[in-house]
């Protein structure tokens, strides 16, 4: 035990502060590799963890491939173009407009796709229209991940529990639509006075800003896209109603659009290539290999032994503290790495959860899809999201980004526990 608690804490701690030349993925993988080593993973099990999460990682490719057709069609860029439009020159509204585009990209296209692709066109909005970016800025942060509880596929790290524990969406929407709802109202509000002084009355849209955002072409592969992102979009809610794997409509939705970008002749391999982050994939996969040492241990069944315990003493003090210690987490050594923990810990009494305290479920899925919001370490979209404003010529110091989250975070994190448990008696 003691071996493999090491190698989780040695792993973490590269993954966060990444010497050079280690990036996340690599570190990952030297902590997958050291569970193989000192044979607490045997080899067998890693073609098995593989098979456990495929979906996850083919859903990922498929994500991927799917935005990298959206964004080569402008699809992002003519919907920033509308949000201006939508906005009508006040500062306020242009706020609240882009809430709610990074509420549907999210929701649709996952919370990492809303930090990837919004925040640049949200940093153009801003400096061409000479706006103060910080409000708008730290609307794509947050609302990538305060959305991100939606639907299955808003958020990636959803996937796990939701694969795991073989949920269908009836019972997901049941559980974390109102929720959902509650923190996104919650963020907003809390935006709006926190920022009041910064958000412009008005501003003028000018002619340099709707062309630098405008398409170069709303033509016909543009409409095809179109269709083919509902069409995707139409089918996350069919596999999710009839328990398939998510993947499946991922990729389906990737391969339609990609022969559409043959047959259009605007297949860009140079654009799919720069859209596909194929670390992630060695990442996700080395850290699932390095719970499985932490199952093989023992680890997560003394954590499933704690959360049955402390659940028997009542159902909402269970969710608080399921909510609050994902999140804490999720901080701390990032969500994907928490919810892998938090699933495998779950599952270790499962018969339990399967019964009457199968909102812990969804307490964890909210503790790690809000939780990021409190430091930039919290999830990958954060991260990106930094990392694409450094690029930018904007830095944003994390002690910012924390004070912020300490502000918006733990009510939205009482009400959407609160709202979970209120659920469970429904």
């Amino acid at each position: 035990m003691f071996l493999a608690i090491s190698i989780f804490i040695l792993a973490l701690v590269l993954i966060i502060v990444r010497p050079r030349p280690l990036n996340e993925a690599t570190a990952a993988a030297i902590g997958a590799l050291l569970m193989l080593a000192g044979g607490i993973v045997s080899p067998g099990q890693v073609i098995e963890v593989l098979r456990l999460n495929a979906n996850v990682l083919f859903f990922f490719l498929g994500l991927m491939l799917v935005s990298t057709m959206a964004q080569q069609a402008g699809f992002f860029q003519w919907s920033a173009l509308k949000a201006i439009k939508l906005a009508r020159g006040h500062g306020r509204n242009l706020l609240l407009v882009i809430f709610a585009l990074g509420t549907a990209i999210t929701t649709f296209f996952s919370n990492d796709a809303t930090a990837l692709i919004l925040t640049p066109i949200v940093y153009t909005i801003t400096t061409q229209l000479k706006l103060s970016p910080m409000p708008y800025i730290f609307a794509c942060a947050f609302i990538a991940n305060t959305a991100s509880m939606l639907l299955p596929v808003s958020n990636p790290v959803n996937l796990l529990p939701v694969d795991r524990f073989s949920i269908p969406l009836s019972e997901y929407m049941r559980f974390l639509l109102v929720p959902s709802l509650l923190v996104i109202a919650i963020n907003i509000a809390i935006f709006l006075l926190i920022f009041q002084k910064d958000i412009a009355v008005r501003f003028a849209a000018t002619d340099d800003t709707k062309d630098l955002l405008r398409p170069a072409k709303t033509d016909s592969f543009f409409v095809f896209v179109c269709v083919g992102l509902a069409l995707t979009a139409l089918g996350y809610i069919l596999a999710s109603v009839n328990r398939l794997p998510l993947s499946w409509p991922a990729l389906g939705g990737a391969l339609f659009l990609l022969a559409g970008a043959v047959g259009f002749r605007r297949l860009k391999f140079e654009a799919v290539k720069a859209g596909l982050s194929w670390p992630i994939f060695l990442f996700i996969f080395s850290l699932a290999l390095m719970v499985r040492g932490l199952e093989n241990a023992g680890i997560t069944d003394a954590l499933g032994k704690t959360i049955t315990n402390f659940a028997s003493r009542g159902s909402l003090s269970a969710i608080l503290a399921t909510t609050l210690g994902t999140a804490l987490g999720s901080n701390l050594i990032n969500n994907w790495s928490m919810m892998m923990v938090s699933v495998s810990s779950l599952a270790s009494a499962d018969g339990f959860i399967e019964t009457s305290h199968r909102s812990l479920v969804y307490s964890s899925i909210l503790g790690a899809d809000l939780g990021p919001n409190i430091t930039i370490l919290g999830s990958l979209s954060s991260m990106l999201w930094l990392v694409l404003l450094k690029q930018r010529g904007l830095d944003v110091h994390p002690v910012l980004y924390l004070k912020l989250g300490l502000i918006v975070v733990p009510p939205m994190l009482f009400t959407g526990a609160l709202a979970i448990y209120v659920g469970s008696l429904l």
